[in-house]
């Protein structure tokens, strides 16, 4: 069944809201072009009409924070099939191109939309303060097929893809309405993005594997968290955008986690303990963190004025095992990836986390 989306204006009686009819889908585009964040506040856009080695154009182009990156295609008049395909084969383009391309693309693309930043470097640092060279640029991707409408046939092909194959393929689609002279857009997912997501992040990390319950997380340190506090408090985090703190919904008390700094190492592994709640609101001892002995500063702006979706989040957590940063474990063909929290479904994984139970002493 074909998901169907509505929205009413409430008062005394509720009043259904009719939808405009989009002659276009062009509309769309230009409105993600000119705000990605429409589709996800995790993104940067890098491209539009971005030409492939076999002449056909992808919509547009996006990286997350980890460098994958995100194929943005738009249905416009074509049938379900060819869509899904034409996804496909771009995602088969893309899979090949090498860092230097694509700062090529970014550049290209800087200078026909008049950014002041002409390098992917320094506007992949803006948007996610994250050195690109400190990511897998490129190791992984996404596809996200953008429609006024989404028919059932795409529905069934983008599901089998997913729930037989985890092809990271999802389907975004969008009404738009009017009331008092105000138009709106509306949005809705065919799947969490969180699982496309997670399926990019593993999808290309080696040969499949099932999953062997255990979670991968990626525990970044700055001025706002800091890996101290986490272990003698209990309890990992995340913040600054949806895109960081989603998939710290999938963990639930008594899961276990291995927590990895990006670009340092293996830190640690515990058992999660409870469920995930804004920094703001974490209490030890019925303390919260501004009250106790903290080297971060839980009191400052970052945490009190930020909206939920920029909030920090925190889970807690019971250590079983944790070393210092200085201590921190990493070895050639270590599982790796900057998504917050990932079920890895590869031999590398199983080989990381089999590895540091034997360094540990962990069972």
């Amino acid at each position: 069944m074909a998901i169907e989306h509505s929205i009413w204006k409430v008062g005394n009686k509720p009043e259904k809201i009719t939808p405009l009819k989009l002659d276009s889908e062009d509309f769309l585009e230009e409105q993600i072009a000119q705000d990605i964040s429409i589709l996800n506040d995790g993104w940067l856009l890098i491209g539009r009409q971005v030409l492939t080695s076999f002449n056909k154009y992808i919509d547009l182009l996006a990286l997350d924070a980890s460098g994958s990156l995100i194929i943005i295609e738009l249905k416009r008049h074509k049938t379900p099939r060819e869509v899904s395909a034409q996804a496909l084969d771009y995602a088969s383009w893309a899979d090949e191109l090498e860092s230097n391309k694509i700062a090529e693309i970014y550049t290209d693309f800087a200078k026909k939309t008049g950014l002041k930043e002409p390098s992917l470097d320094n506007a992949f640092v803006g948007r996610f303060g994250t050195y690109l060279s400190s990511v897998d640029l490129n190791g992984s991707l996404q596809m996200v097929i953008v429609a006024a409408e989404l028919d059932a046939s795409t529905e069934r092909i983008i599901t089998y893809l997913n729930d037989k194959y985890d092809v990271p393929i999802n389907a975004v689609f969008f009404k738009v309405f009017e009331d008092s002279g105000n138009r709106y857009l509306s949005r809705a997912w065919m799947i969490d993005p969180g699982e496309t997501q997670e399926n990019a992040a593993t999808s290309s990390a080696g040969e499949k594997e099932p999953w062997n319950g255990e979670f991968y997380i990626s525990f970044g340190v700055d001025h706002n968290r800091d890996w101290g506090d986490a272990v003698r408090y209990g309890f990992i985090g995340a913040g600054g955008g949806v895109w960081y703190t989603r998939t710290l919904n999938q963990l639930k008390e008594g899961d276990r986690v291995w927590v990895n700094n990006p670009g340092v190492g293996y830190l640690g592994v515990g058992v999660v303990t409870g469920t995930v709640v804004k920094a703001t609101d974490f209490k030890v001892e019925g303390k919260t963190l501004s009250k106790l002995d903290t080297v971060v500063d839980y009191s400052q702006s970052f945490f009190t004025d930020n909206d939920d979706d920029h909030a920090e989040y925190i889970v807690p957590v019971r250590w079983i095992k944790t070393v210092s940063m200085q201590e921190a474990v990493s070895e050639s063909g270590f599982f790796g990836n900057q998504n917050t929290v990932a079920k890895p479904k590869t031999k590398k994984w199983q080989h990381t986390v089999e590895r540091l139970k034997a360094l540990w002493g962990v069972k």
